[in-house]
């Protein structure tokens, strides 16, 4: 059969799969060994599948992803995630919007101690919510706000995409975290900055909370030395090179464990449910990786990255309109794919185009984080807004899209700015090498 014909097969088959409802990694993993039958002897396809299974499940370098995942779900256990919130509510509650302020900037924090834009989202959303409507915020303000600070969780470190997609790449996975700090704390800033406009535009999306008094600021500061602490040891480990990036997520495990006991949180119930959630989400992880390598092996056999690298050259659109061709094609996949799956199934596809072209991988990885959040929010998926609506059922979906709209238009602008000055991202790297 003609490789370009079974290419196409197998991506229908793909599609159909996941409409059915399978889970995507199973998907990848079964249209893969279909499509590598047909290419290869089936000894050879259960060699390689073989493999790859056991390939990476013993892959050292992907523990840190179960030691980053237990870090947050700890955190979050802990309700460290309430008091970063009551901190920024105490800080910018007064002004317009200031619960919604106060949400991106919890959102913001709480990411630096958990790199998943769906636990930051569900977290945030169970303690921001129900104060924003006791103060009679707008349902689409307070909804897209805690949707849209969800998706800082993947981009200041510590991000699991991150960690994926350095393996993928052979990049440094230090140099990808230090290079999402200075983009976070931007993408909160002009997430706030959106709500600013929003609130001065019409000041009903959000009405003011109380002042409160400078001992009341000084005391909140007090809930939140050590989040500040664990980040910065955490981050300044890698930085300084004490740790590397597998026992910096050790450490931070055991950091969020110890506050924790500080807090007075502990208990072995939530250490046990923080265990065994780590466990179910380090699997669907592992298992959308396999699959997503496995589909990735067959594409490379069928010849599908050159055909599509040719037909991208063949567009003659100069470096960057190669570039925005890619992150249009993101925005695309964003818009009906899972965020993981989409950055396991395209990289190998677009990292060599990428590189070929001598953007930096670096660099890359950041812009490539960034248009995933746009994709989480970003209908008909937008995971983050079906988290919110899971916890909000009364607000209609629509309402929430509309929410988010101005985060998008927000995101889109940040990522432009990054694509003209790419040093915003590289500038802390360079300092470590």
């Amino acid at each position: 059969m003609d490789k370009e014909l079974l290419s196409i097969i197998i991506f229908v088959m793909l599609f159909g799969l996941l409409a059915l409802g399978m889970p995507i990694g199973f998907a990848l993993g079964l249209t893969a060994t279909v499509g590598t039958l047909v290419l290869v002897s089936p000894h050879g396809t259960l060699t390689l599948l073989g493999s790859t299974v056991f390939d990476t499940a013993i892959d050292y370098n992907l523990s840190v992803v179960p030691m980053f995942v237990l870090m947050g779900f700890i955190a979050s256990n802990a309700g460290l995630s309430e008091a970063l919130y009551r901190s920024c509510n105490t800080w910018l509650g007064h002004r317009r919007g200031g619960l919604a302020l106060a949400t991106i900037g919890g959102c913001g924090a709480f990411a630096a101690i958990c790199g998943s834009s769906l636990a930051t989202a569900a977290t945030m959303s169970q303690v921001a919510l129900p104060e924003m409507r006791r103060y009679n915020y707008d349902d689409r303000l307070a909804t897209g706000s805690v949707a849209a600070g969800g998706t800082i969780g993947i981009l200041i470190p510590p991000s699991v995409l991150m960690v994926l997609y350095g393996i993928l790449t052979e990049s440094s996975i230090a140099e990808l975290f230090l290079a999402g700090i200075v983009p976070g704390i931007m993408t909160v800033l002009f997430f706030m900055a959106a709500i600013s406009i929003m609130t001065r535009i019409n000041p009903a999306l959000g009405p003011r909370g109380e002042r409160a008094t400078a001992r009341q600021r000084l005391m909140a500061l007090r809930d939140v030395w050590g989040v500040l602490l664990l980040f910065i040891c955490v981050i300044g480990g890698i930085y300084t090179g004490v740790f590397s990036p597998t026992e910096a997520a050790g450490v931070g495990a055991c950091g969020a464990a110890i506050l924790s006991v500080i807090n007075g949180t502990f208990s072995w119930e939530m250490m046990a449910d923080s265990l065994l959630n780590t466990a179910k989400t380090t699997a669907m992880i592992f298992t959308i990786l396999i699959g997503a390598i496995m589909f990735n092996n067959f594409l490379v056999l069928a010849g599908v990255p050159q055909v599509i690298s040719g037909w991208i050259e063949g567009l003659e659109l100069g470096r960057l309109g190669v570039l925005l061709v890619i992150l249009l094609i993101y925005i695309l996949l964003g818009c009906v794919m899972d965020s993981l799956a989409m950055v396991l199934l395209t990289i190998p596809i677009f990292f060599p185009i990428v590189a070929a072209l001598g953007y930096d991988p670096i660099w890359f990885g950041i812009i490539v984080v960034m248009v995933v959040e746009l994709g989480l929010i970003t209908p008909p998926i937008g995971i983050n807004v079906f988290v919110i609506k899971g916890l909000a059922p009364d607000v209609p979906l629509e309402d929430i899209f509309r929410g988010v709209t101005p985060f998008v238009i927000a995101e889109i602008l940040l990522i432009a700015i990054l694509v003209a000055f790419p040093d915003i991202a590289l500038w802390l790297p360079s300092t470590m090498r």
